[in-house]
């Protein structure tokens, strides 16, 4: 490719001084090339005499004139001489660039359209405002789950069917976490009362019941295949073996207050936790395993307010961001290796949740005071894409299809909405475009 189209506009563009003896900026009188004499007389008695010939001119005098101008050789015109001929002006752009200036441009990826406003909107009661507690996810199995009170409901973005998977008595409840297994069939409930629930959702039936971990309630959930991440307001992080009768494998001890985000990376090598202490730590298995006294591998301190929001790159492996608290309010990047904080972004408002998109590099952030709004960035520019707006009060939850394409939102102002953020899925980008009646022409309630 030619250097001309790889500049920047509007930089200043410097040509190269091919050798210290070139003088290419000037040029250098050669004095011994002139007439001194002559110069004189032209520039003071040649004009007196040429104003007195043509005032007065007689043949006489006029033949006189030629002769003295020929016998002195002033018939030349040349004053000065220059020593070398002047440099042919520099191309600053290749012969060929005007000519491609006009050929078509390669083909680009047309910008994707993202809709501003949300494609449905479901009606969700009594949802508990709590910035701590995880109360929405979205399964495999494409079923939407979501916490209401003592209620967990269980909504088919297939069928768009709702149904009721199990209300929990008041002296346990309210529910404090949900989170559904990687086989889109069990789901896990973490309660008021400190004691997590694993539910059969196709049967309607409970499995078993985790207790005597924790101490207190149990507000964040991460399942990595057949082990179960708990994580309570006693600061403590557990992880639960749900094959075995005493399912307790291991206990994280690090967070000095309530642990309020919990995510498993995608190699399900590292765990990521984010507490009420302002601190995330990452755990890794294998040095867990190993050690009896557990120990984290990295604990990042840069944030100012809870951290809660965390998420995984699906592109890049050990990055990770995470979101902070009202006083914090940013977006941090960071490699899980080394540790290394790879960027900080204020966004300007309390950071509730984050998901990465699984087909382009963007990221969405959900926010409180004062838009209440989404906010998708474009990674690592971490330039604005789109602003959605409609919720009244702060998006403390969000959950992602299984395709990666529409996002769910749920707010204090009882209401879940469903984005078309992320685009249209890779196989219906294939298939034909095929009609489907829409379930939803005005605000459904989820019950």
């Amino acid at each position: 490719m030619d250097a001309g189209l790889n500049r920047c506009p509007l930089q200043e563009h410097f040509l190269p001084r091919k050798s210290s003896k070139e003088n290419l900026d000037r040029f250098i009188p050669n004095r011994s090339a002139m007439d001194f004499d002559y110069a004189h007389f032209a520039l003071t008695e040649g004009r007196k005499g040429n104003d007195q010939a043509s005032a007065v001119s007689s043949p006489s005098k006029e033949a006189y004139r030629k002769q003295l101008a020929e016998t002195m050789n002033l018939n030349h015109t040349r004053i000065l001489a220059f020593r070398n001929k002047p440099q042919a002006p520099v191309e600053l752009l290749p012969s060929n660039h005007s000519s491609s200036l006009h050929q078509q441009p390669k083909s680009v990826k047309p910008r994707r359209y993202i809709p501003q406003t949300s494609e449905r909107t479901l009606d969700a009661p009594d949802i508990v405002d709590d910035f701590y507690l995880n109360l929405l996810d979205w399964g495999s199995a494409n079923v939407l789950a979501i916490a209401l009170g003592l209620t967990v409901y269980l909504w088919d973005a297939s069928t768009g069917s709702t149904s009721e998977l199990v209300t929990i008595d008041e002296e346990k409840g309210p529910v404090t976490s949900i989170n559904w297994a990687p086989d889109g069939r069990h789901v896990a409930v973490g309660l008021n009362n400190s004691e997590v629930q694993l539910w059969d959702s196709a049967s309607n039936r409970q499995l078993r019941t985790l207790k005597g971990g924790h101490q207190s309630r149990v507000g964040s959930l991460a399942w990595n295949n057949h082990i179960l991440t708990t994580g309570g307001m006693d600061g403590l992080i557990i992880n639960n073996d749900v094959r075995i009768r005493s399912p307790i494998v291991e206990t994280y001890r690090g967070h000095t207050q309530e642990v309020c985000g919990l995510k498993w990376s995608g190699s399900g090598q590292q765990l990521a936790s984010g507490g009420n202490d302002n601190v995330v730590h990452i755990w890794d298995r294998s040095v867990a395993s190993s050690n009896s006294t557990t120990q984290w591998l990295h604990r990042l301190e840069e944030h100012t307010s809870a951290v809660k929001a965390l998420a995984w790159c699906p592109f890049q492996a050990n990055l990770l961001a995470t979101g902070g608290g009202g006083g914090d309010r940013t977006i941090k990047f960071w490699n899980t290796h080394t540790g290394a904080c790879l960027n900080s972004v204020d966004t300007g408002s309390q950071v509730c949740s984050l998901l990465w998109s699984k087909n382009e590099r963007e990221l969405l952030s959900s926010h409180g005071f004062t838009q209440n709004q989404l906010t998708l960035w474009k990674y690592p520019s971490m330039v604005k894409m789109a602003e959605l707006t409609g919720h009244t009060s702060r998006v403390l939850y969000m959950a992602q299809s299984p395709d990666g394409c529409t996002v769910a939102s749920a707010a204090g102002d009882e209401t879940l909405r469903f984005w078309n953020v992320f685009g249209v899925p890779e196989t219906a980008k294939k298939a034909a475009p095929k009609t489907v009646s829409e379930p939803f022409s005005h605000v459904n309630r989820i019950r």
